[in-house]
């Protein structure tokens, strides 16, 4: 029986991959700042909280680490930790780089310490590719990061590429696109778009406030992306892939069906607001996940419309 430790695992994605892993016979241990006061409330919404072991871990503290490491004794190692927001990368750049950067290589160091063979996932980002414009990004595209956020997640991405050409690590890095889904918190402003719409079609009179809606975004489903993480460990050589469904949807798209789901106009309940524009953003993001499926066998099969749907439905169930 193989045993996985997932960094990050109250998160969206770690819930998902929890319940992944253990579908597949794994034993699953997840590890959070301080285990005794996190609610994990995603494990508890997928009924799976009692079969996840749970660790108190800083991934800034490389005791901290290496002690969790050596508790566990981990065939795989899944980093999906550190600040996730870039909106609040802005305001904590400090916070950011340091919980993704220096988490990420403490980690590396503290895997290469051991001397175990254990294989490691590390979460990228597309937004390390900043601005493409219409071309769709690849693994061969050069990293222009835009914001505090996309420069730590670069950091990560170098950190473990050298860790596995040094030191023969079997390390990799899954540079994910945009991923939705019922488990997102509304700090996220593709559920602030869901649950604002599902008030107001419920009766509220509030209105939404919201940026530049004219930024495009490959948007996908996160338990179609962590089977790509999963598959990634399987596969006989460590390598990077780009994670996506190579659409493009504006903002704007996925703000008229969240309303249109509800049976809403979304233009009587949208304000634009300048305030909430980014000091920089991506005006198009497109991924070209071509190698994820001739490598992995993975596809994309959940897209933008299907997956705002998904939401909605999620949100008016109460789920």
């Amino acid at each position: 029986m193989k045993k996985a430790l997932i960094c990050g695992i109250s998160g969206q994605d770690g819930a998902y991959l929890a319940q992944l892993l253990l579908s597949k016979g794994y034993t699953v241990c997840g590890t959070s700042r301080d285990a005794q006061m996190s609610s994990f409330r995603n494990l508890t919404r997928l009924g799976i909280r009692e079969q996840v072991k749970l660790e108190s871990m800083s991934l800034t503290d490389f005791r901290s680490v290496l002690q969790i490491l050596t508790k566990i004794e981990p065939d795989e190692v899944y980093n999906l930790a550190g600040q996730s927001s870039v909106g609040l990368s802005f305001e904590q750049p400090v916070e950011t780089l340091e919980s993704i950067a220096t988490g990420t290589l403490n980690l590396l160091e503290a895997i290469r310490f051991t001397g175990k063979t254990i294989k490691f996932y590390n979460a990228g980002s597309s937004e390390c590719f900043g601005d493409t414009g219409d071309r769709a990004a690849d693994e061969t595209t050069p990293f222009r990061p835009r914001s505090p956020y996309a420069v730590a997640k670069s950091t990560a991405f170098w950190e473990v590429a050298n860790y596995r050409e040094a030191y023969g690590l079997f390390a990799c890095s899954g540079i994910l696109y945009n991923h939705e889904s019922p488990l997102r918190p509304e700090r996220f402003v593709t559920q602030k778009i869901i649950a604002a719409a599902c008030r107001i079609a419920g009766g509220s009179r509030e209105k939404v406030n919201l940026g530049n809606i004219s930024v495009q975004r490959d948007w996908g489903y996160a338990p179609e992306y962590v089977e790509a993480m999963y598959l990634m460990l399987q596969h006989p050589e460590p390598d990077d892939y780009v994670i996506a469904t190579g659409e493009t949807h504006q903002l704007e798209d996925f703000v008229a069906i969240a309303f249109s789901s509800v049976g809403l106009d979304w233009q009587e309940w949208v304000n634009i607001d300048t305030s909430l524009y980014r000091p920089t953003d991506i005006a198009i993001g497109r991924g070209n996940p071509d190698k994820a499926k001739a490598k992995l066998g993975w596809e994309a099969t959940s897209k933008m419309p299907e997956v705002v749907r998904q939401m909605v439905e999620a949100k008016r169930q109460g789920i």
